[in-house]
């Protein structure tokens, strides 16, 4: 029986170099197990403490995101793997992350991690070689959990992104019916004062002042102000006996109208052929009203589409090219818009004007302002306040960004740039990971630091103004 395991040991491809005597070291300590095809090898949250050493069929491993098993990783005996899977000397698993499946019949004997320090006397070069798969396990594992975070975070993004262009969309076929109405009307408005011989100069007269009105009220009043102004009308009307004629004081007041200025308006027009020009008058409002909503929310589309360009930089080459980190950041703020109002955090922004071009890997830059601020909402809690500051001096453009959240705890803060590490769930960030917006720092010879205390982390990023050789 000791013969037939120490041959069955030495098909394991990690094992297949090493002599009778080590192959029956490892016979002598290691549990056989058999399992028929699709069996459950491991489940999630179970302990891991035994190395597995595969002589026939294989495992594939699988994690749960977002509440289904996605397929992470197939382990057989063969070159990639070696046959050998589970906890391997030096690892730091001590619960399974997800479920292990059977790949057919599947041999292999069990060897537990309390033998490791003495297989390290028996065969360090064993050792080393399980390292060696161990290492490219953790990246191959490392890349594919990469790449389902970026699809997860992809589709979060785009899903965001959709439900802003959403309601500016909605906002214009709703604004497009009611101009389509409000125009049929003038024409029926119109009709009325032709009726009453309003003379065509006080017509002229009264669309300079609505033009006035446009011109001078652009913001927004206060709701006092507001209140202030509609009491001032509904006083006009029913002082000149216009109450409950169906004209909207609202309006008016909306567009920074007085009871002077209707005064002014209204000159010699007696009561009835007025009445018809108070309602044409409201009619034109209504319409500029929404015509510069109209005008707003196409806006916000087309912002949205120039961000999206910018970012993605369809036209990107692998040269450098200058661009204004200050326009940048603004597109990565836009795209970013619906997960600042979903915590309703408030931006500051503090760039320096006239901020000159600096020679980049666009594409690769916005990776990084869109992680980092990602970071820094996740990080932040509801009503946080998330500051840009943009500065420059002789050899680099400088970019900070501070959030006022909880901080990064010191026993990991010295651990964000490594490779793969994330404090985030599957799918909940951007999906690039600090080490590759280093690695892109890196690339422009550039420099990015992180202080971090509670109440104020601090992201420093140092861009080149040349590309320094």
């Amino acid at each position: 029986m000791r013969s037939s395991t120490i041959k069955d040991l030495k098909k394991v491809i990690a094992l297949s170099d090493l002599s009778d005597e080590q192959l029956q070291w490892i016979a002598d300590r290691v549990e056989f197990q058999e399992f028929s095809d699709g069996s459950v090898m491991v489940k999630s949250g179970e302990p891991v403490d035994e190395m597995w050493l595969m002589a026939e069929g294989g495992i594939e491993f699988y994690m749960d995101v977002n509440g289904k098993q996605v397929l992470y990783s197939i382990s057989k005996n063969d070159s990639e793997s070696g046959g050998v899977t589970g906890v391997l000397p030096y690892s730091r698993m001590k619960t399974s992350p997800g479920y292990g499946y059977s790949i057919g019949k599947t041999k292999g004997y069990k060897l537990h991690k309390k033998y490791f320090k003495e297989l390290e006397q028996v065969s360090p070069d064993l050792i080393q070689r399980l390292i060696g798969y161990m290492t490219e396990r953790a990246r191959k594992f490392a890349t594919i959990q990469l790449q389902h975070e970026k699809v997860s975070a992809l589709g979060k993004l785009s899903a965001g992104i959709a439900h802003e262009m959403n309601n500016p969309a909605s906002a214009i076929t709703r604004i497009s019916s009611v101009l389509s109405k409000r125009l049929r009307e003038n024409y029926f408005l119109t009709e009325k004062l032709l009726r009453h011989q309003v003379d065509p100069d006080r017509i002229l007269n009264i669309l300079e002042k609505v033009d006035e009105k446009a011109r001078m009220n652009k913001g927004k009043f206060s709701p006092l102000e507001r209140m202030q102004k509609e009491d001032e009308i509904n006083s006009w009307l029913e002082q000149n006996g216009f109450q409950g004629n169906g004209i909207g004081a609202e309006t008016f007041a909306d567009t920074g109208f007085t009871g002077s200025d209707l005064d002014n308006m209204r000159g010699g027009i007696d009561n009835r052929a007025f009445f018809h020009v108070l309602h044409w008058v409201e009619n034109l409002l209504v319409s500029q009203i929404f015509i510069k909503d109209m005008e707003e929310a196409s806006m916000r589309i087309s912002n949205l589409v120039t961000a999206i360009k910018s970012h993605v930089h369809m036209d990107q080459t692998n040269e450098l090219q200058l661009t204004d980190i200050n326009r940048d950041i603004d597109n990565t703020l836009t795209l970013l818009e619906y997960k600042l109002k979903e915590k309703n955090i408030k931006i500051i922004k503090l760039f320096k004007e006239n901020l000159p071009g600096v020679p980049v890997y666009i594409g690769e830059l916005n990776q990084v302002w869109i992680n980092i601020i990602d970071n820094a909402i996740y990080a932040l809690p509801e009503g946080g306040e998330l500051t840009i500051e943009t500065t420059k001096d002789a050899l680099f453009s400088i970019v900070k960004i501070i959030d006022n959240g909880p901080g990064i705890h010191k026993n990991i803060v010295n651990h964000i740039f490594d490779p793969f590490f994330t404090t985030k769930k599957v799918g909940e960030g951007i999906g690039i990971g600090l080490d590759l917006v280093k690695r892109i720092i890196d690339h422009h010879n550039g420099e990015i630091k992180v202080n971090s205390k509670p109440g104020r982390t601090e992201f420093t990023v140092c861009i080149p103004n040349g590309k320094n050789k």
